[in-house]
């Protein structure tokens, strides 16, 4: 082994080490390992950067702005209340629960798809009367099984394709891991339909009481035509809403008090909410409502271009004393007030009519440039945007979907290459207004995509200094030559470096190695490839092993012993499922 594999190994090893017993970011660490790699030539530069202008990791960036799209418009929440109904009896939930999380997982990153159902299921618990934490880990873990369905339904899946395409492999097909995944994803989703009710205990979240939660009152409109017309207020979802309680109904003048949960909407009901902003956020979120004070409609552009913003009214504000009407908000900052709290006052008035106080704290829908202008003004104490708050589209919702199933439809059958496909979604998403060019910008995760751009160096590295050929000839010495045990030697090595550290950072390190063993022994390099990807997408038994599983861990209450309870029995089914589907591949 020469001196160059010996740095490139050294390299690894220090990533590895980072990964494992540091807080770095992931990128910032692989990034750290390209720049070492480059100075003590060991990677010309020229190859050290061609990784981010390979086409697996644009791909990856055409499809972060579809699944933006898709998010914007508020198709998947739309989607989520559509499918999870209430049904009766928690196996039965769990099945209407999982089925529509794995499915939607396989074409969505799993990411921003958990942060939008994790709401809509705390809601449905406190309807339902279900534990969430009955609910919330096995809905994590369908959407995981269901991201490896599809070669666009994770992240990791495109950075295996990604690596392959640089070490001049095919990419991977749309549909090349359904052979793999769909059997993996249905043994998962059976085990956890029968275990998890009685692995899982009842648990209380840690941010259960809300009772303290300053309490808005806010004004939505029943759209004439929408969805929600003709529905009870518990068909429409709005009855016993998490954060968030219906206080009455104002129908043509008429007021309804103590609203009965079968009492039917009508076109024009004005409803009268009081919630936390969180809630009252979900609210705005909801297809057939609309804000009803008529001055969001008159502010300038378009309502996906603008953000909720909380500020309070500060003593000098020139509106305290008048009420919102009189005050001509809206023609003073461009602003439309949506909600109102007054510290720990129950309000009963109109939005309208209520007359501003200093210490007034206000739920604004306002264009991005208005914390600018009024952050430092006398006007206002202070002021913080909502994240992930921009008013949705939902008029196009429906294009939005039809877009993603034509990129599914192109590339799974052939008509068009992967990126032409994802490229054409992406124009698509951007050109028909269902997402903004800066919204676009801001659906790119940079984080995985310098980390591809950065593992691909890496790998190149590797294969160029001859370390990925010595380190694929000295586990051939451990293993033998056989090909069942370069499978298994892979799988577990694989799902041992993902519970250690990120399922991207573990696909990143083993492909270059899988590819360098397949090499060596002459065998077909493909099953290997894809036991990586389903070993480093299986991190279900710690906290840690993936972001979705810290986002329900606070919400539904859990302690680590709940993820290893429920997560090494799962680990087991989806090896010996995933061993079994792949072994005939390699002839074994």
């Amino acid at each position: 082994m020469g001196l160059e594999a010996i740095l490139a190994l050294a390299v690894v090893a220090g990533v590895f080490v980072a990964l494992l017993f540091t807080r770095w970011p992931v990128e910032a660490v692989f990034l750290a390992a390209l720049t070492v790699l480059v100075a003590a030539a060991v990677l010309p530069v020229d190859r050290a950067f061609a990784g981010f202008a390979n086409s697996g990791l644009v791909t990856v960036a055409l499809l972060y702005v579809v699944a933006g799209g898709v998010q914007e418009t508020g198709a998947v929440e739309w989607l989520g209340r559509l499918l999870l109904g209430a049904p009766r009896g928690q196996r039965r939930a769990l099945a209407r629960i999982m089925l529509p999380a794995a499915g939607l997982s396989a074409f969505l990153n799993n990411t921003p798809l958990m942060a939008l159902l994790i709401p809509l299921v705390k809601d449905w618990c406190r309807r339902t009367g279900i534990s969430p934490s009955k609910l919330l880990l096995p809905l994590n873990h369908a959407a995981m099984l269901g991201g490896t369905c599809v070669l666009i339904g994770t992240s990791t899946n495109l950075v295996v394709s990604s690596l392959m395409v640089a070490a001049g492999q095919p990419a991977l097909g749309m549909f090349e891991v359904t052979p793999v995944g769909l059997p993996v994803a249905l043994a998962g989703l059976v085990y956890l339909l029968l275990a998890s009710p009685r692995l899982l205990p009842e648990r209380v979240p840690v941010a259960a009481d809300t009772a303290a939660a300053r309490e808005y009152l806010t004004e939505m409109l029943v759209q004439g035509g929408g969805p929600l017309v003709g529905k009870t207020i518990a068909q429409a979802g709005l009855w016993a809403l998490g954060g968030l309680y219906l206080l009455e109904i104002d129908r043509h003048g008429r007021l309804l008090q103590a609203v009965a949960p079968d009492e039917v909407l009508a076109a024009g009901d004005r409803l009268v909410f009081v919630g936390a902003v969180e809630s009252v956020v979900d609210l705005h979120r909801i297809r057939g409502l609309s804000p009803a004070t008529t001055q969001v409609f008159r502010l300038d552009g378009p309502r996906n271009q603008r953000q909720l913003v909380e500020a309070v009214v500060g003593p000098h504000c020139p509106v305290v004393g008048k009420s919102v009407r009189e005050g001509r908000f809206r023609n003073r900052y461009d602003a439309a007030i949506i909600a109102v709290a007054r510290s720990g006052e129950r309000l009963r008035s109109k939005i309208g009519d209520i007359v501003l106080r200093a210490g007034d704290t206000l739920l604004l829908e306002a264009r991005p440039s208005f914390l600018e202008r009024f952050r430092r003004a006398p006007d206002f104490l202070l002021i913080s945007a909502i994240d992930g708050a921009t008013p949705p589209r939902h008029e196009r919702a429906p294009l939005a979907l039809a877009i993603l199933a034509a990129v599914v439809a192109l590339a799974g059958f052939g008509l068009l290459d992967i990126l032409a496909a994802a490229l054409f979604g992406a124009a698509g998403m951007v050109a028909s207004g269902c997402l903004s060019f800066t919204s676009a910008r801001r659906s790119l995760d940079g984080s995985v995509l310098l980390t591809i751009g950065a593992a691909i160096g890496i790998g190149a590295a590797l294969d160029g200094s001859g370390a990925a050929r010595a380190l694929a000839l000295g586990l051939q010495g451990l293993i033998g030559h056989g090909p069942w045990q370069a499978l298994l030697t892979v799988y577990l090595a694989t799902l041992l470096l993902t519970q250690l550290i990120t399922n991207n950072a573990a696909a990143a390190l083993m492909v270059p190695l899988t590819l360098a063993m397949a090499g060596e022994l002459g065998m077909a390099v493909r099953p290997l490839l894809l036991a990586v990807v389903m070993a480093a997408s299986a991190s279900y038994a710690t906290p840690m092993g993936y972001q979705t599983n810290l986002m329900v861990f606070g919400p539904g209450g859990y302690r680590f012993g709940d993820y290893l309870r429920l997560g090494v029995p799962l680990h087991g089914v989806t090896a010996l499922v995933t061993l079994a589907v792949l072994a005939p591949m390699l002839g074994v």
